[in-house]
């Protein structure tokens, strides 16, 4: 009796291998991949999802007292491949309360199948070599081989280093899907990915490739896709075909986390593939995924899978982290080094525009002692053309009557040009003062203490302080000072030279003076 159905007969002769680099050439494995990220990126919320449909089934079973190993059976059911250890505990409760031969048959073959994924290979051979399938109705035959065939796949995969093992339990495997396709519908996908796993296994690719192709064009089985993708991962990678096999293996482990199954293998395997890609980072997380499921589920065989693997990408990882720190380092000690120099550039500028502002305040000042300087001589110059007038008209009075005796008398003894001077010193004193406040104290500072003037009530500035006064102005010429002044030559040089006799610092003296500050 041939297993294959006549209209897949058609299918599987027509397609060869070039349609099949076609076909997987199509998708792009870098979608694939951005995919899983996603997938990845939603992996608590696939298995919240899964808990609660399982927390509703126990919460139904807990509500009815009167409950029966099917609704135990449903809860384990849910529990597989998502808490293996969850899941042989109530096959094993279903099996207690099992109420005929028919359900503590199926309970026992469900229990026996989750077996090798918790290491218990004998302990998983015996139990399902002991269930007695006489008087087995057609569904629970299918129901054994079923469990046949993927206990003995397990158990292939567990001793896949010991081939003469291996080998046995793939025939055994082969033996019960044989069986199985004998008792499927054969329009159904059950059948079909069977089908083509029993072609795979068997080494007949082109066949099964036709096959899990047709499957995973219109299935929406999430089961079942990620098995026949997986198939068609293995067989890209044995045609060295790196696109396909990384594309395949991503939808198979998409597959995977939207069902919320955690007993994986396709996200162990894409995880070695990133890490022959060189995407440490991924093959890292995808490795460490994978293990964080398999510990979840207490898959003992996925974790040694796991494990085998990731110590080798974990030290690549490592090594990558490190090469990430040296770079980060060199580019924080580079992002310090342009710091320093904002941080200095800045400083210049600061001081700079401080050098500005003290020179834009100087020039103010600057220009205001221009403004009071023109103000006080205007001031003054008013003053001493009022003065040569009312002298004029005194004179012109005086030459008309005849007593020119008397003006002569008035202009020899001097009284005028000491009534003038006493204005023109409390003009100066004032406009001096005005722009220089603080001279007196300042000057005070730089003569001995013993030596420092002392004025008079009401005086603002003596004669020592008006000769410094008119030296601070810029003019250090004794002839200039004495005639500002209306005093003789030797007289200014007397006072001068006193002035430095008493000074601190006797041979800077005049430059000290020229170094006090305005204030305004």
């Amino acid at each position: 009796m041939s297993l294959i159905p006549k209209a897949l007969l058609i299918a599987i002769t027509t397609v060869t291998v070039s349609s099949w680099s076609q076909v997987m050439a199509t998708d792009n494995y870098r979608t694939a991949i951005k995919q899983l990220d996603h997938a990845l990126g939603m992996r608590e919320k696939f298995i919240s999802e899964r808990q609660n449909l399982i927390d509703s089934l126990k919460e139904d079973y807990r509500s009815r007292p009167g409950a029966d190993s099917e609704q135990l059976m449903k809860i384990g059911n849910a529990y597989s491949s998502f808490a293996n250890d969850s899941a042989i505990h109530y096959f094993h409760s279903a099996i207690e309360d099992a109420a005929d031969q028919r359900e503590r048959r199926e309970a026992i073959m469900r229990r026996a199948e989750l077996l090798p994924l918790a290491g218990l290979y004998e302990a998983a051979d015996k139990t399902y070599s002991e269930v007695d399938t006489a008087g087995m109705t057609r569904e629970e035959l299918q129901i054994y081989h079923e469990t046949g065939r993927q206990l003995y796949s397990y158990l292939a995969a567990a001793f896949e280093d010991f081939p003469n093992y291996s080998d046995r339990y793939v025939e055994t495997a082969l033996s019960h899907q044989r069986r199985l396709l004998e008792l499927l519908n054969q329009q159904s996908e059950e059948y079909i990915f069977n089908l083509g796993e029993y072609y795979f296994l068997k080494g007949e690719n082109i066949r099964a490739k036709a096959l899990l192709e047709q499957l995973t064009a219109k299935s929406t089985d999430k089961g079942l896709l990620a098995r026949a993708w997986h198939h068609l991962a293995t067989m890209a990678n044995a045609e060295n075909n790196r696109e396909a096999y990384i594309n395949a293996l991503a939808r198979s482990a998409v597959a995977d986390i939207e069902s919320a199954t955690l007993e994986v293998k396709s996200l162990q395997e894409i995880g070695a593939a990133m890490y022959a890609e060189g995407d440490i980072e991924r093959a890292y997380n995808y490795l460490a995924i994978a293990l964080d499921n398999a510990v979840r589920c207490g898959a003992t065989l996925r974790m040694i899978e796991s494990s085998r693997v990731l110590p080798i990408i974990g030290n690549a990882h490592n090594q990558q982290a490190a090469e990430w720190r040296k770079w980060l380092y060199i580019i924080m000690a580079v992002m310090g080094v342009m710091v320093a120099g904002l941080g200095v550039s800045l400083y210049l500028r600061y001081r700079q525009m401080k050098r500005l502002d003290n020179a834009r305040r100087r020039l103010r000042v600057a220009n205001q002692s221009k403004d009071v300087y023109i103000s006080r001589f205007l001031q003054l110059c008013s003053i001493y053309m009022d003065k040569l007038n009312q002298f004029c008209k005194i004179a012109e009075r005086k030459i008309s009557a005849g007593k020119t005796d008397e003006l002569y008398r008035m202009t020899k003894s001097g009284k005028f040009i000491e009534e003038q001077s006493a204005d023109f010193y409390n003009v100066f004193d004032d406009a001096f003062l005005h722009l220089y406040p603080d001279f007196v104290a300042q000057v005070n500072e730089l003569l001995r203490p013993e030596c420092r003037i002392t004025l008079e009530d009401g005086e603002r500035l003596n004669t020592d302080l008006r000769i410094l006064a008119i030296t601070r102005m810029g003019i250090d010429d004794a002839a200039s000072i004495a005639q500002i002044l209306n005093y003789s030559l030797n007289t200014i040089y007397s006072y001068r030279n006193r002035l430095k006799s008493r000074a601190i610092d006797r041979d800077n003296f005049e430059n000290d003076i020229m170094k006090i500050s305005s204030e305004i």
